[in-house]
């Protein structure tokens, strides 16, 4: 199964943040969606992510005043990202690898979607109690 499959499923919908707007600006967003992560976009190309440790780690480092920094001095740089036919286990190799939580999905060079960790947790155990559930219904038909 690929990402693509887990897009169709939850949709392809993305917020984003502009690299020029204020954390302050971003962490709002965050908060009002109730999403730990948002990519950051120049036009339809992310240049980054910045996710809620971004913020955490900064905000212990510099205290409040960094909530008037703009996203681009804050956020990961560049995005680890995925294509839309990424193979879901290689997704979660790529989280556990890079110790990240979320994956821009990104086709020709322009964002389509985004996936987390949790999304491509979900797929995976749908999946093997799919799978049991065949095995089970064939161990009793035989």
């Amino acid at each position: 199964m690929s990402i693509q499959t887990i897009l169709g499923d939850k949709g392809t919908d993305v917020a984003t943040v502009s690299s020029s707007a204020t954390l302050s600006e971003a962490v709002k967003l965050l908060g009002e969606k109730r999403i730990g992560a948002l990519p950051v976009v120049d036009g339809d190309r992310v240049v980054g992510i910045m996710s809620e440790r971004d913020v955490i780690y900064c905000l212990k480092d510099h205290g409040a005043e960094v909530l008037d920094w703009p996203v681009s001095r804050v956020m990961t740089s560049p995005a680890i990202t995925v294509d839309p036919s990424t193979e879901v286990l290689s997704a979660l190799a790529l989280i556990t690898q890079r110790r990240v939580r979320h994956l821009p999905v990104v086709s020709g060079g322009r964002l389509i979607g985004i996936v987390s960790i949790g999304d491509l947790v979900k797929h995976r155990i749908e999946r093997i109690e799919f799978e049991a559930q065949a095995m089970r219904e064939y161990i009793q038909s035989a």
